[in-house]
C-alpha cells in the first residue's frame, strides 16, 4: 500500500493537538485573548474611521455667486470650479428660491418676518464637496480667483479638527494592531516551544532514526496551523456576538442619533475581520512553531 505522507503529517497534527491537551488550551487561551483583543480594537478603528469619513463628508463649502451672474456664467463657474483638483464631481446648484425657503426653516417659528423679503436678494450659490478636507483652504482660494465670486462660507474650524481626528484615529488603530501583532507572535512562539521541549525526547528520536528536518517539523508545523484556525473561529463567534450586542445597543443611543452617524454592521466587517483572523492565525502557527522547532534540528 502507498504510504501517504500528506495523510501522515496531517493524522499527526490532529493527533498532537488532542494529545497535549493542557499545552493546546494554553495556546488556544493565549491566541483567542489576542485575537478578541486584535478585533475589539480593529471593530472601534474601523467604527471611527467610518464615522469621521461621514461626517468629513457632510462638510461641504459654500460659493455664493454675484446676484447679477447670468445663467451662462453659471454655467462656466460650475465648469471651472469642477476643474480644481480636489473638488468633488456633481456640485450642487441652490437657487433663491431655495436659498429663501433654506432661511425660513432656520428661522422655525419666526419664519414670518421672510415674507416683507424677496427670494430675488438671495443669490445663486454651488455647494461644494471635497475629496480631501486637507485642500479645503488652497481650493478657497483658487475659487476666489475665479470671476462672479461674492463669498465663500465654510466650517474651517470643523474641518481641519476633522482631519486631525481622522489622521490620528488611523494611526493610533495602526500602532495598537501591530503592537499586538508582535505580542501575539512572540506569546504563542514561547508557549508552542513549550509544547516542543516537552517531546524533545520524541524528536531525538525521530533524527536519530533518519528523518529529515522537514518530516519533523512539518506535523509541528500543522498542528500550529490547526490551533491558529480552532483560535480563528473561537475569536470570531465571540468578537460578533459581543459587536453585535454593543453596537445594538448604540445605535438606541441619543448621542447616536443626534449625531447622525451609522454603526457599521458586523456583516459589514466580517470579510476584513476573517480574513485577518486567518491570516494572523495561520500565520502565528506557522511562525511560532517553526521558531519553536530551531533549537531542535539542525539548521
Amino acid at each position: 500500500m502507498k504510504y501517504n505522507v500528506v495523510g501522515y503529517f496531517l493524522s499527526e497534527g490532529f493527533r498532537n493537538v488532542f494529545k497535549n491537551k493542557k499545552s493546546t488550551f494554553s495556546c488556544l487561551g493565549v491566541m483567542c485573548a489576542t485575537m478578541l483583543m486584535f478585533g475589539l480594537f480593529f471593530a472601534i478603528g474601523q467604527n471611527i474611521t467610518h464615522m469621521v469619513e461621514n461626517i468629513e463628508d457632510s462638510q461641504a463649502i459654500r460659493v455664493f455667486a454675484n446676484i447679477d451672474t447670468s445663467e451662462e456664467d453659471l454655467e462656466r463657474m460650475k465648469a471651472e470650479i469642477e476643474s480644481i483638483e480636489g473638488v468633488e464631481p456633481g456640485i450642487k446648484l441652490v437657487t433663491p428660491e431655495e436659498a429663501y425657503n433654506e432661511m425660513k426653516e432656520r428661522l422655525g417659528d419666526k419664519q414670518d418676518a421672510m415674507d416683507i423679503l424677496e427670494p430675488s436678494i438671495f443669490s445663486y450659490s454651488y455647494v461644494i464637496t471635497l475629496s480631501d478636507l486637507d485642500l479645503n483652504d488652497s481650493i478657497q482660494e483658487q475659487i476666489m480667483k475665479l470671476d462672479n465670486i461674492k463669498r465663500i462660507t465654510s466650517s474651517n474650524q470643523t474641518i481641519r479638527a476633522l482631519s486631525v481626528i481622522g489622521k490620528w484615529v488611523r494611526i493610533v488603530t495602526g500602532v495598537l494592531l501591530a503592537i499586538l501583532i508582535v505580542i501575539s507572535i512572540f506569546i504563542i512562539s514561547n508557549t508552542i516551544k513549550l509544547t516542543v521541549h516537552a517531546r524533545r525526547k520524541e524528536i531525538s528520536i525521530m533524527k536519530y532514526v533518519g528523518a529529515t528536518n522537514s518530516f519533523v517539523r512539518t506535523p509541528f508545523v500543522i498542528e500550529g496551523v490547526i490551533i491558529g484556525i480552532m483560535s480563528s473561529v473561537i475569536s470570531l463567534l465571540f468578537v460578533g456576538g459581543a459587536y453585535n450586542w454593543c453596537a445594538n445597543r448604540m445605535r438606541l443611543s441619543e448621542t447616536i442619533q443626534t449625531i447622525g452617524v451609522n454603526i457599521l454592521s458586523f456583516n459589514e466587517l466580517f470579510a476584513q475581520i476573517i480574513m485577518v483572523y486567518v491570516i494572523l492565525g495561520v500565520g502565528i502557527g506557522i511562525i511560532g512553531s517553526a521558531i519553536s522547532m530551531r533549537k531542535y534540528l539542525d539548521v
